[in-house]
């Protein structure tokens, strides 16, 4: 998980590459342990923090949607 600071940081190109690999990755995470008991529920929560720290910083650059 990477801090806010680390997101403002990057240009308008690298924050939607990202949120392209955290959307993927937040997919497989749903899916792929969908039939497992024990899961790291926390990883699901930190990628969605990302997602929204990617967002915010798009939002902040005037690139938000």
């Amino acid at each position: 998980m990477l801090a806010m600071s680390e997101f403002a940081k990057r240009t308008k190109q690298e924050l939607e590459k990202d949120l392209v690999e955290k959307y993927e990755s937040l997919r497989k995470f749903r899916f792929g342990a969908s039939g497992s008991s024990k899961r790291n529920v926390r990883e699901g929560r930190d990628i969605r923090k990302d997602i929204a720290r990617i967002h915010t910083a798009l939002q902040a650059k005037g690139e938000g949607k």
